[in-house]
């Protein structure tokens, strides 16, 4: 039954449930917003630690919906003023979970990586993965 009466709306919806979904049960979480605040968070640290040409063709084989969230707020010169080490990925994700004590942050990091293997290309990904400094690529491979 269509919620919306747009099936390409309709079908957005329910690939981001899917990837929610997905989030909570590695995270072992059973909030939808915690699992869609570690979404958001992690893309968009991924976003600023990426070339801006990767995140284009990253966004390409994102669901309409979840593409959104990538692009939100974005400011595309920042990027290349920010520091790409471990810490400047990881503190965004830290500061949306300071009110949740025993949050792992790398494995939230993880936990959203995995979730994006599952469902966007291995070329894309492996792109993306050689995009990312060395160190950061090593929380993805950690969690693999």
């Amino acid at each position: 039954m269509s919620v919306t009466g747009l099936s390409q709306i309709d079908d957005t919806v329910h690939t981001t449930n899917i990837w929610l979904k997905q989030i909570m049960v590695a995270c072992h979480w059973t909030e939808r917003q915690d699992a869609y605040r570690a979404l958001r968070v992690t893309l968009h640290a991924l976003r600023d630690h990426i070339p801006i040409e990767t995140a284009a063709h990253l966004s390409a084989q994102l669901p309409t919906l979840i593409r959104g969230v990538f692009f939100e707020g974005w400011r595309p010169g920042r990027a290349e003023t920010l520091d790409r080490d471990v810490e400047s990925f990881t503190k965004p994700i830290q500061d949306a979970f300071q009110n949740y004590p025993g949050v792992d942050t790398e494995r939230v990091a993880q936990a959203v990586f995995k979730t994006m293997k599952s469902h966007i290309s291995a070329d894309e990904m492996q792109h993306v993965e050689h995009a990312l400094p060395r160190r950061i690529r090593q929380i993805f491979e950690r969690g693999a």
